[in-house]
């Protein structure tokens, strides 16, 4: 689906970040967040779609759900901010259809197996190596907090 705007890997998903820049950087009208255990979930569900303007759609779908709905040729006017929390799910997509070229990494905490790569973004060896496997596909991959901020390309910290 060409409608895609921007791809974020983003442990916290839906925050103040992503409504107060990315949306208004990108223009989005809609957000696609693809994350199995939030599809599973339906209180979280309720509270990152209440976490939205009212003119910005959220769909919440599973890795496979999101692959059926982002491959779709439709022709609208919709611009799609893809959201996600780990790195094998964007690379998923990608292996899958899903037309992503640039994958943002803005949010990836510190947590036991991780270590610190750039700023606040930590990453563990696993996935490093996926992001090696994005940048081999001929995907752009770069580190960026917010869109005022200066993108960082994450092949030289791998």
């Amino acid at each position: 689906m060409s409608n895609i705007v921007f791809t974020r890997i983003d442990d916290r998903l839906i925050h103040g970040q992503v409504m107060t820049s990315w949306v208004k950087h990108t223009q989005a009208n809609m957000i696609s967040i693809v994350d199995n255990e939030v599809a599973n979930d339906p209180f979280i569900s309720r509270v990152l779609k209440m976490a939205v303007p009212s003119e910005v759609k959220v769909d919440i779908y599973n890795t496979e759900q999101a692959i059926e709905a982002l491959t779709l040729k439709v022709q609208n006017s919709n611009r799609i901010i893809i959201l996600a929390k780990h790195p094998k799910t964007i690379y998923s997509l990608i292996k899958n259809g899903v037309d992503i070229e640039n994958v943002n990494v803005g949010g990836m905490g510190a947590r036991p197996g991780r270590k610190s790569i750039y700023k606040n973004i930590s990453a563990s060896q696993e996935e490093k190596e996926i992001f090696k496997e994005i940048l081999s596909l001929g995907k752009k991959v770069y580190m960026q907090i917010v869109p005022d901020d200066k993108k960082v390309d994450i092949e030289k910290y791998l």
